[in-house]
């Protein structure tokens, strides 16, 4: 009498106990349920994380709302699959990027707004399934954070370009990661607050299990690390420690930011560009006057905005002419947005420098040009979307250098209004030895919509990255000088015609974010790379019944 191997059974005794575990779940009526409802609270937990991120950006003081949110996206994407993960970074992509990107249908429309965030989600949507795949990792609150910023480091350079509006760290000028940005830029800012409220998420669960703390503490060291890495940043400021070293080392210079204003809201505002120009030379007679009378210092230097002289004044007499009898009343160089339209080739977006009794003596042409904006890709494809795409009648001619331009005592880089949102842009220019930088802005086709802060606080978190004073100069604000501490020194109200004048200092000293570049960036992206290799061959060893 034979009797069956032991071996031979296993398959059967497996596909049984399979076999009953699924009878089990069958008879048990409110497990499906269950699941459903989970499930409905994993994604309106992914859409509060993406409304809390959004919460946390200027003009709303409340960067603390960041971690927070990123807490509860990590209890969402804990443990799940790639397609969950997709799914929910999804959710939590449109719960940010509808609100936040709200602006770009002011005047167009909700479509190409609701186009432009959908493709912003997709990405975070990629994100969150990178990070759900490292999740089950020792330590993964480092490696999702590393993820975190590989997406965002897509996003701002594909396609088109890149977009990198709503960064994390460009939400954080007022809170206490901000300092970081001197050593690593604006990707530094956005693993700290990743990492923190990822941590925050993990620490919480670990605390509701005491019996088990010490185990989960050597399994989730970085989440761990999270707190004395919140204790170290909230320690800076008390500490009054300057990571950047922002004092003048180049002497100091007299600036002036000029806000004319526009006569109309709108997208045709510039078909009233002499009004538009006329504005500015009137505020800067009308500082030129407070200047005669004593009641203002005398400006080194003066920024006009980006659109300030829509009328080419390189080609228009009348145009040149008013620039000139501003610059003759404040008698000083004056900064001058203007679209330059050469004979041949496409129009320029330009800062020329405007100098009094010399006129025009050297120009910046804008680099990095707005798709859908300045030029129009996919032209015959987005007709189809709105009948706005016509109004971009020429594609912009983009420049090459990171051009310096000497405005009195100061070296003036420029980063023209799109331009400050991109890392190697600013940074570009800083390297090529400028003091001081002007963001030039024309926020008009935007109408009185949270955009013109959101930009203010990219270039907030420029001045501390880079050490240097920003002057931000808009058609119709919001204008305002910036110290290399990120503090807004002065700032005008939106749509009224003003005058900012301030001592700046000058620097030639680098920070650390600036000598090393995108090192820092590649670094942590490198992080996230290394885990989503690793997390596979990981499961594939638990899978065989291995040790890792």
């Amino acid at each position: 009498m034979s009797f069956p191997s032991p071996r031979a059974t296993v398959p059967h005794t497996r596909a049984a106990a399979a076999s009953a575990e699924a009878g089990i779940a069958a008879a048990i009526p409110g497990r499906p349920r269950r699941r459903l409802v989970g499930m409905g609270w994993r994604c309106a937990g992914a859409l509060g994380a993406g409304a809390l991120l959004y919460l946390s950006f200027p003009p709303r003081p409340l960067w603390w709302l960041a971690p927070i949110g990123f807490a509860v996206f990590a209890l969402v994407l804990r443990g799940r699959g790639l397609v969950a993960g997709f799914g929910y970074g999804a959710l939590a992509g449109l719960g940010f990027f509808v609100p936040l990107l709200s602006w770009t249908g002011t005047y167009v429309g909700p479509l190409p707004w609701l186009v432009l965030a959908g493709l912003q989600a997709l990405f975070v949507a990629v994100t969150g399934a990178g990070i759900a795949a490292v999740s089950r990792l020792p330590g993964w609150p480092v490696w999702a954070a590393g993820i975190w910023v590989g997406g965002e480091a897509a996003r701002s350079r594909v396609p088109f370009g890149g977009f990198p509006w709503g960064r994390v760290g460009f939400g954080q000028p007022d809170g206490v990661f901000a300092a970081l940005a001197a050593v690593g830029g604006p990707a530094l800012i956005g693993f700290a607050v990743v990492l923190t409220g990822f941590g925050l998420a993990v620490i919480g669960a670990d605390l509701v299990r005491p019996a088990a703390t010490g185990a989960l503490i050597v399994r989730h060291w970085g989440a761990w690390v999270a707190v004395p890495v919140v204790a170290a940043l909230t320690a800076l400021p008390l500490l009054d420690v300057d990571v950047g070293d922002t004092g003048q080392d180049s002497g100091t210079a007299t600036v002036a930011v000029i806000q004319g204003n526009v006569p109309r809201l709108g997208l045709d505002f510039n078909a009233q560009r002499a009004a538009v120009l006329a504005n500015h030379v009137r505020r800067t007679e009308q500082l030129a006057a407070d200047v005669a009378a004593g009641r203002l210092p005398r400006p080194d230097v003066v920024i006009w905005p980006e659109n300030s002289a829509d009328i080419d004044p390189l080609r228009n007499l009348d145009a040149a002419a008013a620039i000139d009898r501003a610059t003759a009343a404040i008698n000083a160089p004056v900064l001058v947005g203007a679209v330059e339209t050469p004979p041949s080739g496409g129009p320029r977006n330009t800062a020329i420098r405007w100098e009094p009794g010399a006129g025009p003596t050297g120009s910046y042409t804008k680099r990095r040009l707005q798709p859908f904006g300045e030029y129009m890709p996919l032209r015959s494809v987005v007709r189809l979307f709105s009948d706005k795409v016509d109004r971009v009648r020429a594609d912009f001619v983009p420049g090459r250098e990171a051009t310096v331009l000497e405005l009195g005592p100061a070296a003036v880089g420029v980063a023209t209004c799109y331009e400050v949102a991109f890392d190697d842009t600013v940074r570009d220019t800083v390297r090529a030895g400028a003091q001081l930088l002007a963001v030039p802005a024309n926020n008009a086709t935007f109408g009185r919509t949270e955009m013109t802060f959101q930009q203010l606080a990219q270039s907030r978190i420029r001045a501390i990255e880079h050490g240097r004073t920003v002057l931000v100069a808009a058609t119709s604000g919001v204008s305002a000088i910036i110290d290399p501490d990120g503090e807004i020194m002065q700032q005008t109200g939106q749509f009224t015609a003003d005058a900012l004048v301030a001592q700046v200092p000058l620097r030639a000293r680098v920070t650390p974010a600036t000598a090393v570049g995108g090192a820092v960036e590649w670094v942590l992206v490198a992080l996230g790379a290394v885990a989503l290799l690793v997390a596979p061959a990981r499961r594939a060893l638990l899978h065989r019944g291995g040790r890792v």
